[in-house]
């Protein structure tokens, strides 16, 4: 499960910040609808799967954390 969550948590955080630099640089050369998203839709998504990469990051520690504390 640890390395799901890892793997969760890369993988999402990686994909956020390519959304939030696709909508950065789409904002800033004046496209407003690409593909039919507004650009404010576009980096919704990637906060949002940034935030998902961070709660994947939490849980892994979290599960780390039980585990030490169950063999000490």
């Amino acid at each position: 499960m640890e390395t799901l969550l890892l793997w969760v948590g890369r993988l999402a955080g990686l994909s956020g910040v390519l959304l939030t630099v696709v909508a950065i640089g789409l904002r800033a050369a004046g496209n407003f609808f690409p593909g039919g998203f507004q650009v404010g839709t576009i980096l919704q998504a990637g906060i949002a799967a940034m935030v998902l990469g961070c709660l994947s990051y939490v849980a892994n520690l979290a599960e780390r954390t039980q585990k030490h504390e169950h063999l000490s």
